[in-house]
């Protein structure tokens, strides 16, 4: 049941994600679920308007960017147990060693997280840092009125996206 992780020297037991996804238990919930470090399912409420969001900025990757794929609820391996960003890209080419995998041991090189009230922008930080660190390039944030911000690996603030800079900063779903 367990899988073992090593970080900084020490032997980690985590859960293993194609385990939480094979859970029969777990598997009609509507909460969105990752794990953490402490070896804890993490649950949270959906809503319908973050899904709406997911959906549109999927779209318009998809739209924008050729050569690899527009993902919704891409789970991502990190030090803090496996993360699922709300949406991502990622190239063909790295993808494709991990097509089939449950979840990704590198993370894609855009990933979006999509702000709700029960989130904290230290927990956002947070997973910007394990996305940054597993290879992803651009983070970005919707907030719950379709504000777009982007982040880049390399710098400290809120920039503009070099992956994709005709990405709109607002995103309309009504």
């Amino acid at each position: 049941m367990l899988e073992k992780l090593s970080r900084e020297g020490e032997t980690l037991d985590m859960i293993a994600w194609k385990e939480v996804c094979d859970d029969p238990r777990l598997r009609d919930l509507p909460f969105k679920i990752e794990t953490n470090r402490l070896n804890q399912i993490v649950m949270r409420p959906t809503y319908n308007w973050h899904g709406g969001f997911q959906s549109e900025i999927a779209a318009i990757l998809r739209e924008k960017l050729k050569g690899g794929r527009a993902i919704t609820e891409c789970a991502i391996d990190t030090a803090d147990g496996t993360k699922v960003a709300d949406a991502a890209w990622i190239s063909a080419g790295r993808l494709a060693p991990h097509r089939r995998a449950f979840s990704l041991p590198i993370a894609p090189e855009i990933c979006v997280e999509i702000v709700s009230r029960s989130n904290t922008m230290e927990e956002m930080i947070g997973k910007m840092q394990l996305y940054f660190a597993r290879g992803a390039e651009e983070v970005w944030l919707c907030d719950e009125e379709g504000r777009m911000t982007f982040y880049r690996h390399d710098d400290n603030g809120p920039v503009e996206s070099k992956l994709c800079p005709e990405f709109p900063r607002k995103i309309d779903w009504d």
